[in-house]
């Protein structure tokens, strides 16, 4: 009787996955909105349309990057969050999943791990942390030991209060146990003139920005942000390398609505990693001092998990406020 009843229950799972695995052959059926919280122009825009294309010609639809910009990208984010889950709304999103709960209470989503599903990693980019030239410090330890002989004299600019290069460089303070002063600008533009000029002392910067500045000599390199070195910039060390545990990127996720069914979950995984093994491709993106990442929903998850436990402590210790 038991075999009987395993058996029908078995026939009543397979029947009624029927309708999602109908949906995912004919997925998709019409273009794909891929939703991003920047505005058009910077390097996640950029990263986005280069993938974007590529994941069309795979599917067989256009793919419609949306620039939803607003409230440290949870305009964007919520409204995926809130899309209907059918695989035609995507979200590309970033490390401000993990910040925004901590930064801003009161914006959404609040739980990004229960109101988002995790497709794939995209990519990411580290930062390259400059010192104007002529600051007497070369290095990382004698950087922090330049701060801790002058505390509170130096000073550093981020693209905005809350943004990830601010929380990084607030984390390595924290770590060090140095006093630097924050001048937040609006976006990275601003900060790169003020640190050409001398008016700041250090900027973590991308990779890509901080090629001007170090090719006339108007800047030096100390660290590189990611826990590994990188291809664009082999001689130059990795933060973990001289102290450890203030590594961080910008990453970029793929994410879909809660709900989604598990065949369109997995065929958008298989196109994505289609996409990002292709050698022009990265070929591309590592002139931009990009890396181009290879996890699946488990690692996103675990990703997003894991900054969910750092940057609400860094924001908290830090008495740090949106901009």
């Amino acid at each position: 009787m038991s075999t009987r009843r395993q058996l029908l229950a078995a026939s009543t799972a397979s029947f009624l996955a029927l309708p999602a695995i109908a949906r995912a052959a004919e997925y998709p059926d019409r273009p794909i909105t891929l939703v991003i919280g920047y505005a058009p122009g910077a390097l996640t825009d950029t990263m986005v349309r280069l993938v974007a294309e590529k994941m069309a010609q795979e599917l067989g639809q256009p793919v419609v990057v949306e620039n939803r910009t607003g409230a440290a990208t949870a305009i964007a984010s919520t409204a995926v969050a809130n899309a209907r889950p059918a695989g035609h709304t995507l979200l590309i999103g970033t490390n401000s999943l993990a910040i925004n709960p901590a930064l801003m209470p009161g914006a959404t989503p609040k739980d990004p791990l229960k109101e988002l599903e995790p497709i794939g990693e995209v990519y990411y980019s580290p930062f390259v942390l400059l010192a104007r030239k002529g600051l007497p410090a070369r290095t990382l330890p004698e950087l922090i030991e330049l701060a801790k002989r002058k505390p509170g004299e130096l000073n550093y600019g981020s693209s905005g209060s809350g943004s990830v290069n601010h929380l990084l460089t607030e984390l390595l303070l924290q770590r060090a146990g140095i006093e630097i002063t924050h001048i937040p600008y609006r976006g990275g533009g601003p900060a790169l003139v003020e640190l050409r000029s001398g008016r700041i002392d250090l900027f973590y910067a991308t990779p890509l920005d901080s090629q001007p500045l170090l090719g006339d000599g108007a800047a030096q390199p100390i660290v590189i942000s990611s826990p590994q070195r990188i291809p664009m910039m082999p001689d130059l060390p990795s933060v973990s390398e001289s102290f450890q545990g203030c590594d961080g990127v910008l990453w970029q996720g793929l994410f879909c609505p809660p709900g989604t069914p598990e065949p369109i979950r997995r065929k958008l995984f298989t196109v994505l990693r289609k996409v990002l093994e292709a050698p022009a491709l990265r070929q591309n993106v590592e002139a931009r001092g990009v890396v181009l990442m290879d996890g699946d929903a488990a690692a996103l998850r675990q990703r997003l998990a894991a900054e969910l436990r750092v940057w609400p402590e860094v924001i908290r210790q830090g008495g740090i406020q949106p901009g």
